[in-house]
């Protein structure tokens, strides 16, 4: 008899030249991610040969119940580790029907700076530190932590081993595995300060690409989790006290028309667009 599992795992290549696109866009709050999926006649590697598609905005806090189309347009693509084959997962930003971007389109102007001669000839690189937390779904505390209690204090856990220590670590294999699969320039993982908080590196990618992989890998990582029975937590500081927070320490650096390599803190005069409301600029 045929499961659900055979269902999912339908490998379609051998019986049409179909595909399923998964459109990817970032909710009313800035920081929600919301995706659906729409089949096209053939494979496809440039998002420039993409459909645009459409949402209900007042759906998503994005748009009045009176006037709610928003169009999506898509930016980037990447190989979908959850259908495989020839399907993808495709990254867009969101517009009026006339055109104009949205208000929490903030990909549109960063997109106008990165273009500019300026910035282009400075060859701009970032490598990101995503950090965040594994909660219980049901009680929304962090991954193996005792209900309504505490672990032990803070200091093994930080790049620990062992079933006192890391809690959560098939959930970050799997992410880092299907992020390396989709063609995102993942450069590493590793447990954090906080017990059941874990860190992902971006990069070093260029320019707008940077945040367009982080939002990939933010995806992936949110549906692994919805899998799992597990929540994703993006909360700057998500239990009180004496407990590490969590951000995105954005590393930056740029290269001269001469030559010379530079290293920087973010140059947020530049790109101020890129980052995102849970992201942590490094003094």
């Amino acid at each position: 008899m045929t499961s659900l599992n055979d269902l999912l795992t339908l490998s379609l290549e051998d019986h049409t030249e179909e595909i399923i696109a998964e459109y990817i866009w970032i909710g009313g709050s800035g920081t929600d991610l919301r995706s659906k999926a729409r089949t096209l006649p053939k494979p496809v590697s440039d998002p420039k040969l993409l459909p645009k598609w459409n949402y209900d905005g007042s759906s998503t806090g994005q748009a009045p119940g009176a006037d709610s189309e928003v169009i999506l347009y898509p930016q980037a693509i990447f190989r979908d580790p959850f259908r495989r084959g020839n399907n993808i997962l495709v990254i867009c930003d969101a517009y009026t029907p006339a055109g104009v971007p949205i208000p929490t389109n903030k990909r549109a102007a960063a997109a106008e700076i990165f273009a500019t001669k300026e910035v282009a000839e400075e060859e701009t690189w970032y490598g990101l530190e995503q950090e965040y937390t594994l909660l219980q779904k049901d009680v929304k505390w962090p991954l193996g932590w005792p209900v309504g209690g505490y672990p032990g204090p803070q200091g093994p856990y930080y790049c620990g081993t062992g079933a006192d220590k890391a809690w959560g670590r098939d959930i970050v294999n799997a992410h880092y595995k299907a992020c390396l699969y989709a063609g995102i320039q993942i450069s590493g993982i590793n447990g954090e300060v906080m017990p059941g908080q874990w860190e992902f590196q971006v990069g070093p990618s260029k320019g707008i690409a940077a945040a367009d992989q982080l939002w990939a890998a933010r995806y992936i990582l949110e549906r692994i989790t919805e899998i799992a029975g597990v929540v994703l937590s993006l909360d700057p500081k998500p239990i009180e006290g004496d407990w590490n927070g969590a951000g995105c320490h954005t590393n930056y650096r740029w290269v001269e028309t001469f030559g010379a390599l530079n290293s920087s803190t973010l140059r947020i005069d530049l790109v101020p667009e890129l980052l995102s409301p849970t992201c942590q600029v490094p003094e």
